[in-house]
């Protein structure tokens, strides 16, 4: 679809209306301010193992570009192999995506597009529109995370299960220009980039957070403006994550296996 880099073909809140909230560890909490600490708790979780999935919608064209592996919530490292849709025959048309993500960037490996095979493309996640929220195909967690210092609103909806795990379901809609403020030094700037680069700095989300107030699942709502085209693209990306206190080890680039070609921002090709 054209719409990724790397894979193209603190206002005031209240709680919205409905059921009473309920907050962490079985006591009660107002919804905005359980989940404006979200990513405070997953800070202090450690490892976890990391299932995601994007789907991006334009037009009659719906595409879904899955992603797993593993992410450490303290360093804010984490290694995902991402999967791309087959093409319209069902035939695989790309390998899977490496992707290590580190405070700040995002590295790829197999991206194709005139890379060589054994170079990582780099990309920082405050020079790209999104904020790297979709620039790989898979929102970086701890970044899904710190959307939600932003939330305005937000209603507690009950209690369900993801994944075996009893969790609380809340759903509200997050400001990314909010979120900046409040973000960490490293999401700050990728976080400003996302305010000013989506059509709308509004963030729809459904968010499932366990009895200790680690996020389990979290489902965010993004409207991009792909430069190829007028209208705005429709994504919804999906964070699942499980078996925290996972190992993780992740190991970043030599600047010498970095490959050295501009690459244009929205292309699937490197820039003249």
């Amino acid at each position: 679809m054209g719409l990724t880099v790397g894979l193209g073909a603190g206002a005031s809140g209240c709680s919205g209306s409905g059921v009473a909230a309920e907050g962490v560890n079985g006591a009660g909490g107002e919804p905005v301010a359980v989940l404006r600490q979200a990513a405070d708790t997953l800070g202090e979780a450690g490892g976890a193992r990391a299932t995601t999935s994007m789907e991006m919608a334009t037009g009659g064209t719906r595409v879904t570009i899955r992603g797993r592996g593993v992410y450490d919530f303290r360093r804010r490292l984490g290694r995902l192999t991402v999967i791309l849709p087959a093409d319209p025959t069902g035939t695989p048309e790309h390998r899977p995506i490496t992707e290590l993500l580190a405070p700040g960037a995002l590295f790829m490996k197999n991206r194709g597009a005139g890379v060589p095979a054994d170079k990582w493309v780099r990309v920082e996640a405050a020079t790209v529109a999104d904020g790297n929220l979709v620039t790989g195909g898979a929102t970086d967690p701890y970044a899904a995370a710190e959307v939600l210092r932003g939330t305005r609103t937000a209603t507690f909806v009950g209690r369900t299960s993801v994944g075996g795990t009893a969790v609380r379901h809340y759903r509200g809609t997050a400001d990314l220009a909010s979120a900046a403020h409040a973000a960490s030094a490293d999401n700050r700037g990728p976080l400003s980039a996302a305010a000013k680069g989506f059509a709308t700095a509004e963030v729809p989300f459904d968010a499932y957070l366990d009895d200790a107030g680690r996020i389990r699942k979290l489902r965010q709502r993004f409207s991009f403006v792909n430069g190829r085209q007028a209208a705005a693209v429709a994504v919804a990306s999906t964070t699942l994550l499980h078996a925290f206190g996972t190992r993780v080890e992740v190991t970043l680039p030599r600047p010498a296996d970095i490959y050295a070609g501009r690459l244009a921002e929205g292309e699937g090709v490197p820039a003249d």
